[in-house]
Formats: C-alpha cells, structure tokens, sequence
C-alpha cells in the first residue's frame, strides 16, 4: 500500500512534536501538507519537515484530494468543529485530547465519527503507548494486583512554563487544568479499571501565581473520584514543579501494588559531587513522552493500512471529558458532583 499521506493542523509546541515524528519516525505515512495561521510555523514546515502544500485555511486543507488523513493539535476548542469537516470530507482523523470543551458537541461529533466506519478515528491518550504504562495494563489485566481499590495520580508541569501559560490563559480557553491536563490520568483510571467514574469533589489553589485568578485558571487542582464500582481515585494535576516534569501513577489492588514513574528520571545516570547525589529527571512532556507519541502515530497509520479501529475512541474522550467538565464544576461550586453515564 502506497504511504498514508498526511496534513496537520497546530504547530505550537505539541504540534511540532507530532509533525516531527510523521515526517522522520514513522514509516508507512508522508507529511505532506500543514495549515497554521502563523506564517512562521507554516515556513517551519516547509523548510525544516518538506512540506508541500500550506494552508491558512482548515477547510481548504482538508478538502484536498491529495490529503489522505488529518492529525489535529489546535487548540481545544476547535476539535469538534475540525473533525466534524475532515470527517465529511473522507479524511481519517488522529485528534489531540481534549475531543472537545462541550458535551453536546462531543455527541455530535461521536455520531459524525459513528455514521462513518470506514474512516479511521483515533484520540491522543498517548500514555496508552508508552511502556511503562503498557506493561503495567498487562499486570493488572492478568490479576496481578486482584481487584484495583485505588489509583493515585500526579501530573505536574514545569515551573518553567509557567510564564508563558500565565499569557496563553489570557488570550485563550484551555478548558481548566482538569480537562487540559488530569484528562490524561481521568483516561488512566478509565483505562486501568474498566470502570466509570460516579462522583467527584474538587479543590485547587493559586500560590505562587495568583493572576491565574483573573483568567479562571488553577495552578494546582486536585480531585476525589468514586468509580461506579466504589473503587477511588485521586488525581494531582499542577504547573509549578521545580525538578522538572513530574508525572506518576500508583495503582493499589487485593493483591498488591505497582508505581509508575514515582522518580521523573532522565536517565539512568547518577551524579555524585561535593553537592551530594543527582539524578537528572524529565524536563517536559514531550522528552517523557516522546517513545509514546511515536507509538499512538505509528498505531493510527497501521490502523488506516489494516482497516481497524484504534482502541482509544471518541467514546473515550467523551467519558473523560464529563469527569473533567464534573471536577471543574465541583471545584467552582465546592460542591460533590454525581456524573450521569447513561
């Protein structure tokens, strides 16, 4: 089969990552088209990735007869709307978390995704792929840990990008730090349990930043979940980790226990000096990461070649999304939430 030719939509930071990896890393697929509104990052795809064809228009892009396939990375709320119109337009589509801000456009968009089987739909829970969390979904579908009781999760950002964030949420929705980034870990819970979550309660803080205020935004958020079995979870999710990127997740069942990730390392190097003893950790998502965004990519054009779906689904980030939009209501309102999945 001749290679899967794509186009993609946002090259800011995450975009650039998955751009990167389509054009040099995974096999089988060509990057062949880009749409930004920012010149800069369109002269970035052409001259540094060799792509063909750039547009300022999303539509005019998908419309192509050339484009075979979209991977979007805009911004959270134009999800919908763009997979909606690749949808329609006959293109697979590979979406980055969240699938969308709304729930009723969420549906709709599950139903667009649902009227087209042919069409390959594949959402960015990239930490299905990674290693560690792959090896440990096989210990805990075998019954190693027995029943799962609890589930711990951190997920906190680099203090070094606060700055820049702190000007992001002035001028754009990123949907709150539970849909932004305890998505990933809501998804965990999901993944690892089988289960769906019932009630949630939500607290956050603004410390070191308390303009974050202003825009609506939470510095460190963290959340109580009840699943529909009464197993729990807890979830940390901040943007003001000193050390670096710090994201792990603890699973507790009958049976045992398993972390993963309780130290952010880099490496397997150990530095010993006059200053005591280093371990190098993790900078940012897509150093952490970067194995496991290759893999969901390489995963999405081997479903397209093989005429299968991918197990992350729009169901998938539905479920997340109502957890999400719940833990955000709950801390506004300092109130338990009770989520309706019927």
């Amino acid at each position: 089969m001749e290679n899967i030719k794509v186009g993609i939509v946002g090259l800011g930071r995450l975009g650039k990552v998955h751009a990167k990896n389509l054009a040099e890393n995974v096999q089988g697929c060509q990057l062949i088209a880009a749409c930004s509104f920012a010149q800069e990052e369109l002269d970035y795809a052409v001259t540094e990735l060799g792509v063909q064809e750039t547009y300022k228009n999303y539509e005019e892009m998908v419309k192509s007869p050339t484009i075979d396939a979209v991977f979007i990375v805009s911004p959270s709320g134009f999800h919908c709307e763009q997979i909606q119109l690749a949808m329609k337009h006959g293109k697979h589509v590979f979406s980055e978390k969240p699938i969308g801000l709304d729930l009723a456009e969420i549906q709709e968009t599950e139903r667009v995704i649902q009227s087209r089987p042919d069409q390959i739909f594949m959402l960015g829970f990239m930490r299905r792929y990674d290693d560690s969390y792959r090896y440990a979904k096989r210990l805990v579908d075998s019954g190693e840990l027995g029943e799962l009781t609890l589930i711990r999760c951190y997920s906190i950002d680099p203090s070094s990008g606060m700055e820049s964030f702190v000007k992001f949420a002035g001028a754009s929705d990123s949907g709150g730090i539970f849909m932004d980034m305890s998505i990933h870990d809501i998804d965990l819970v999901r993944w690892f349990t089988k289960k769906e979550v019932s009630k949630v309660w939500a607290i956050g803080k603004n410390a070191a930043y308390p303009e974050l205020d202003k825009v609506g935004e939470l510095e460190t958020g963290a959340a109580m979940m009840q699943l529909e079995n009464q197993a729990m979870a807890i979830l940390v999710a901040g943007r003001n980790c000193h050390h670096g990127y710090h994201v792990e997740t603890e699973l507790i069942g009958t049976k045992g226990m398993l972390r993963v990730a309780a130290a952010p390392e880099k490496n397997l190097v150990t530095i010993m000096d006059e200053t005591g003893v280093v371990r190098a950790c993790s900078q940012d998502f897509p150093e952490r990461f970067r194995e496991a965004f290759v893999n969901e990519a390489k995963e999405f054009i081997a479903c397209i070649k093989e005429k299968r779906q991918p197990q992350v689904s729009a169901y998938d980030g539905l479920q997340s999304t109502k957890v999400a939009l719940a833990c955000r209501k709950s801390f506004e309102t300092s109130e338990l939430i009770e989520i309706d999945n019927g």
